[in-house]
């Protein structure tokens, strides 16, 4: 590994439904010393306290004592990742909501999560989007076949029943081990290897 420090990553949070798999993706960034920014919508607020009963506010107070993590609001048009000029190691917007996905890709950004999105398109930064929604009609395909174009990492939230999850827990914990792995934050994820190799335990 190189003496550079470490770029940062961005995390957006959309209002699709998802949640646990954005709070996965944050503590697993930040349980590897990743300096993590955080920009979240207002209905991802909204769908935060639905789905995990704890207010967001909660959650991003237990983060920002870490000192790697920075959170800016959705408005702050002003904030660092609204510039090209800002270097980060990418940016995953867990969940995706196909609102935000359309936006994206459409070049459209009036808000700071989809600016940070279009800077790391137009920089060619990784771009990892986690869609939530089924089924899929054809504008929802076409705008990931666009994004897909552009550079864009579409990553399903799929479970591996492979690895036979206890529990939607280990499913968000694979998700997220999924978007580090396309960020190149991680090479390989563990337990995915050990399946391949016929060591995982019985």
């Amino acid at each position: 590994m190189s003496g550079r420090p470490q770029k940062p990553i961005i995390v957006g949070i959309s209002g699709a439904s998802g949640s646990i798999l954005a709070r996965a993706t944050v503590d697993a960034l930040l349980l590897r010393d990743v300096p993590t920014i955080l920009v979240c919508t207002n209905a991802a607020r909204l769908v935060w306290q639905e789905e995990l009963d704890t207010p967001f506010n909660e959650s991003l107070a237990e983060w920002q004592e870490h000192p790697r993590f920075a959170h800016y609001a959705l408005g702050d048009m002003r904030a660092s990742i609204a510039s090209g000029t800002f270097a980060t190691g990418g940016m995953a917007i867990v969940p995706c909501s196909m609102n935000s996905m359309a936006a994206i890709a459409h070049g459209l950004a009036n808000n700071l999560l989809l600016r940070a999105a279009d800077v790391c398109l137009k920089e060619r930064r990784k771009l990892v989007l986690v869609p939530r929604e089924t089924p899929l009609h054809a504008t929802h395909l076409e705008n990931m076949l666009a994004l897909t174009r552009n550079g864009a990492i579409i990553l399903p939230p799929e479970p591996a029943f492979y690895l036979k999850p206890k529990g939607v827990e280990d499913i968000a914990s694979f998700v997220a081990q999924r978007v580090l792995v396309a960020l190149d934050v991680e090479q390989e994820f563990p337990e995915e290897l050990q399946y391949r190799e016929g060591t995982l335990p019985e």
